[in-house]
Formats: structure tokens, C-alpha cells, sequence
């Protein structure tokens, strides 16, 4: 039988989902002048009302402002510092290593990944930053001194599930407009939607649960308060999720019981198919040799 390893993708949503709250408010927000966070979230709702604009691309405009208004700099490592402060929820430090070690054990490959409508550069400064294999998340446009002047990449919840189906086809580069396009038969893609499992905690990540989830995957709400518990429970009972968890990555909570019991199903999946196949191709080549044989 062969040995090659099935490959699975675990996605995350960031805010909320490994990270209580959102990542700007660890201490950027503060700095730009806004004790209060709330205030800055409301300027940008404002905002958003009064010029019919999208909420992503309203705070990355209203954060690239007050960093210059605030006398700074609106730089890629001006971004990367802040996401040095960025505390996660129970056990996020240790998941990644946890999780990559029982999959080696029962012969699977992981690769880890952030779908997220955060700040990519934030993200990229934070602790766990070395665990993704891939960071699709907001990002800004420099100019020839380094200063930020316009978003590259705004990532809202439509665009989340593209994504998806880079991961799909193995795709990286945000900038593809060709192969994400191209047909590429089922069985050829390297990690199917059946091998992916999804974390989030909002509504703009109800297309990507509820695409994964109806494509042969699973997919987990996440919630670390009351008013995320009651979506999740929701989500969970519209059938949008497989699982419904508090935020708690810890090496014996729920969470992590029911990824190794998902890990365990699609190795399962995964070896019983290759028989299949195998059994199939021994059969033919039985039936070819009788067939030369006559």
C-alpha cells in the first residue's frame, strides 16, 4: 500500500477565535489615543454608515490615519510591534505542537493556516506567527519609503472563501486570478475540503464553515463569552457548524479531543480508500493478464 501522507489543513479565523477580542486592542489603540476601544469601533461603524462602505476597509483606513495623526508611521514594522502584544486564549501556544505531534504519530500531514480580516502584519508579529503555512488576512500597499498608502488586500467575509479553495488547489499567491479559476479534477487537488477544519467565531465565518462543513469537512464554532456562545449555539442548531466549543486549546479540553478524534476518521478514511484503490488495480491487472493469456 502506498505511503504517502494524507495532508490536512486546519484554518483559523484570528479575532475572537484564537485571540480574545481583536488584535488592535492589545495596545495599539491605545497608543493612537483611544483609551476606550469602543470609541474607535464606533468611529469606524460611523464611518462606514455615513460613506455606504465596507467595515474592513473603513478600519484599515481609520487605523492608517490615526497612526499618522498620532505622529507615527504607518509601517509594516510599526504593525509587526503592536502584534507583539497580542494574548491568546488557553492553550494557543501549545496547540500547534500538540496537534502537529499526534498527527506524525498516526501518519498524517498537518499545515496550519490564518483566514482572517485582521491585520496581516499584526499577525505576523504575534507569538505563534511561525505556526501558519500561510497568512491570508488584510494587508496594506507601501510606498517607496515604507509608509503604508493604501489596502492590497482587504479580506471580508466573501472573500475568506476563496481562500478556501486556494488551499484547495495549492495555490499561495494572493494575486492569482488564473489557476484559482482553472478546473482541476477533485481527486487531484492537494487538500480536499474533506481533509480541512475550520475555526471561527463570527459571522464572517459562516460561508467558510458552511462550505467546508458541506463539502465533507468540519468546521467549529468558537465562542470565549456569552454573546459568541449563543451565535455558536445557533450556528451549531441551523447546521451550519459540526461543533459548537468555548475557546479553550488546552491539551485536554474538548476541543482538542474532538480535532484528534477528526484526525483519526480522515487517516482512517484515507487508508481504507487506498485499499480500494489498490484492490481495484490488482483485480484489472489479474484481468489483463488472463485476457493476454487467451
Amino acid at each position: 500500500m502506498t505511503t504517502t501522507l494524507p495532508t490536512v489543513a486546519l484554518i483559523y479565523d484570528f479575532d475572537g477565535t484564537l485571540a480574545p477580542g481583536n488584535m488592535q486592542e492589545f495596545g495599539l489603540l491605545q497608543a493612537l489615543g483611544y483609551n476606550n476601544p469602543d470609541d474607535f469601533w464606533n468611529l469606524c461603524d460611523q464611518l462606514a454608515k455615513n460613506n455606504d462602505a465596507g467595515g474592513i476597509s473603513v478600519v484599515m483606513y481609520a487605523i492608517q490615519t490615526a497612526v499618522q495623526q498620532a505622529g507615527y508611521r504607518c509601517t509594516r514594522e510599526f504593525l509587526r510591534e503592536f502584534g507583539k502584544t497580542v494574548q491568546f486564549y488557553p492553550g494557543v501556544a501549545e496547540w500547534f505542537d500538540q496537534i502537529n505531534t499526534y498527527a506524525s504519530h498516526i501518519g498524517i500531514r498537518v499545515h496550519h493556516y490564518i483566514n482572517s480580516s485582521g491585520i496581516k502584519e499584526m499577525i505576523e508579529g504575534c507569538a505563534i506567527a511561525n505556526e501558519f503555512e500561510r497568512i491570508y488576512a488584510c494587508t496594506y500597499l507601501y510606498d517607496g519609503q515604507g509608509d503604508a498608502c493604501w489596502p492590497s488586500v482587504v479580506v471580508d467575509y466573501t472573500k475568506k472563501t476563496q481562500f478556501l479553495f486556494k488551499i484547495n488547489k495549492g495555490i499561495r499567491e494572493v494575486s492569482d486570478r488564473v489557476r484559482i479559476n482553472e478546473f482541476v479534477p477533485t481527486d487531484q487537488r492537494p487538500i480536499p475540503f474533506g481533509r480541512m477544519i475550520y475555526f471561527g467565531d463570527g459571522e464572517t465565518d459562516v460561508p467558510c464553515m458552511r462550505t467546508i462543513k458541506s463539502n465533507g469537512g468540519h468546521s467549529f464554532a468558537v465562542y470565549g463569552n456569552d454573546k459568541k456562545r449563543t451565535l455558536a449555539q445557533q450556528l451549531l442548531e441551523e447546521g451550519r457548524v459540526n461543533f459548537a466549543c468555548a475557546a479553550d486549546y488546552t491539551e485536554n479540553g474538548e476541543m482538542m479531543v474532538i480535532v484528534k478524534r477528526i484526525l483519526d476518521k480522515i487517516k482512517a478514511d484515507y487508508t481504507l480508500t487506498q485499499h480500494e484503490v489498490e484492490n481495484r488495480d490488482m483485480l484489472n491487472m489479474f484481468t489483463a493478464l488472463g485476457d493476454s493469456l487467451e
